[in-house]
């Protein structure tokens, strides 16, 4: 049974939690498995690659190795928003087409971190073109 309080997985029939010692019922509503190695809901965890660009993305690469989900997500914010980043600021120093491009990206930056964050919210793995495909194979292991 897996506590309302803390989220610890106790015995099916104890009555407190082993980890914080609240109570536990039979009609205490279970909590959704996390399957992550960060014991968050992958959910929350998927939307929480985003959440600081490339950089949270990274994070997560570093820290989850069960959640294919986590992984994937980590992967496409790091691919996606490490490259709007690489891109920009490449092209920043150039009069003009610096900072139209700047613009652009910044926009094309704000649309997909808001809707990336809401389909993981979703428990959705939402593929961006090329860009999915690449980090779905990362998030398995494979480079190739």
């Amino acid at each position: 049974m897996i506590c309302p309080d803390c989220g610890f997985r106790n015995a099916e029939d104890a009555n407190f939690c082993q980890n914080c010692g609240g109570p536990l019922s039979p009609t205490t509503p279970q909590a959704k498995e996390t399957g992550t190695s960060t014991r968050l809901q992958s959910n929350i965890a998927g939307l929480l690659c985003y959440v600081l660009g490339w950089v949270s993305g990274l994070v997560f690469v570093l820290i989850e190795r069960k959640s294919q989900f986590v992984r994937f997500h980590a992967w496409q914010s790091i691919i996606t928003f490490g490259g709007l980043t690489i891109i920009s600021s490449i092209l920043e120093p150039i009069p003009f087409i610096g900072g139209v491009t700047g613009l652009l990206i910044g926009l094309l930056s704000l649309v997909l971190w808001i809707i990336l964050m809401i389909r993981a919210y979703q428990d959705k793995s939402y593929k961006l073109p090329i860009v999915g495909d690449w980090a779905e194979r990362l998030a398995r292991g494979k480079l190739g």
